[in-house]
């Protein structure tokens, strides 16, 4: 199996191109300074069957300031990447759970209405939009929470911060379901082995929690691993405010994915603990 991944530096790209090498692929990356997703991109050169695009732009409430960037990065690039895909070979793309506006009080599938409350899912859309139209073999990936044991996400933040104050406050009214980025490579590079059936599914952890929820998990794993750990206060999103509006319910149906590829993604609360593995290991350094 040959595999294109655009991205270098992030924390889905490195987990796919670990995960690829692991299973015997012959594995090329591509990304920064060689790419510029900000520019004009042309046809790629020898493509192999597969291609997963995991570069975005992810700064969310930096957006609210940079949609250019962000739709240039999200929506422009991406289409131009699919369109460079293989014609017989499957395209792989990732998205964002903020497509959704949050409204819904039950898990959302595929198929419900998107209409993104911010820039940056607004950005995602559209991305979702270029990949479809250039290339009829593309897999949207919509996910949802991804945290690594490298790289800048929710679990790193708040055991640095656990370092450093006994009390954290947390938002407690916004759900999602945690995806471990390992995981989510895994899935990926399964669907991509598939080659079809094409379009749009839903790809997080198994199970759903709060911010705040999510943070008294890492702590208790943390604790009984001797790593850092503090108390959770649970705090309104109103009282504390960003730049870009959070949907209020994050919650993705994976039952499409599950049905017809057969993924079905393990419980977010042991692949957490895998991650809280990986990061013991490498002596709690988070900073």
């Amino acid at each position: 199996m040959r595999v294109l991944i655009i991205g270098k530096s992030g924390q889905v790209a490195r987990a796919l191109a670990g995960r690829a090498l692991a299973r015997g692929a012959k594995v090329s990356v591509l990304g920064r300074p060689e790419l510029d997703l900000e520019g004009r991109i042309g046809p790629l050169p020898d493509v192999p069957p597969i291609v997963i695009n995991a570069a975005a732009y992810t700064q969310v409430d930096r957006a609210e300031d940079e949609s250019a960037r962000a739709y240039a990065v999200n929506a422009g690039a991406a289409g131009a990447l699919a369109a460079s895909g293989s014609r017989d070979g499957v395209f792989i793309h990732f998205s964002t759970d903020y497509v959704f506006s949050g409204d819904k009080p039950a898990p959302y599938v595929e198929s419900d209405p998107v209409s993104p409350i911010n820039a940056y899912g607004a950005s995602k859309l559209a991305g979702e939009k270029a990949v479809l139209e250039a290339q009829s073999r593309s897999v949207i990936l919509r996910t949802a929470w991804v945290y690594d044991a490298q790289g800048g996400n929710f679990v790193r933040t708040m055991l640095r911060l656990a370092k450093q104050q006994r009390e954290i406050a947390v938002v407690a009214d916004q759900q999602g379901c945690p995806t471990f980025a390992g995981d989510l490579a895994s899935a990926a590079l399964d669907v991509a082995s598939r080659q079809g059936p094409f379009g749009v599914f839903h790809c997080t952890g198994a199970g759903a929690t709060t911010w705040a929820g999510f943070a008294e998990e890492i702590f208790r794993l943390s604790k009984a691993r001797g790593g850092p750990c503090a108390a959770v206060q649970p705090i309104s999103a109103a009282e504390f405010p960003t730049r870009a509006k959070r949907p209020q319910n994050s919650r993705l149906d994976c039952s499409k994915l599950a049905n017809e590829y057969g993924v079905r993604m393990r419980p977010w609360q042991d692949a957490l603990a895998e991650c809280i593995d990986e990061i013991a290991a490498q002596g709690w350094s988070v900073e």
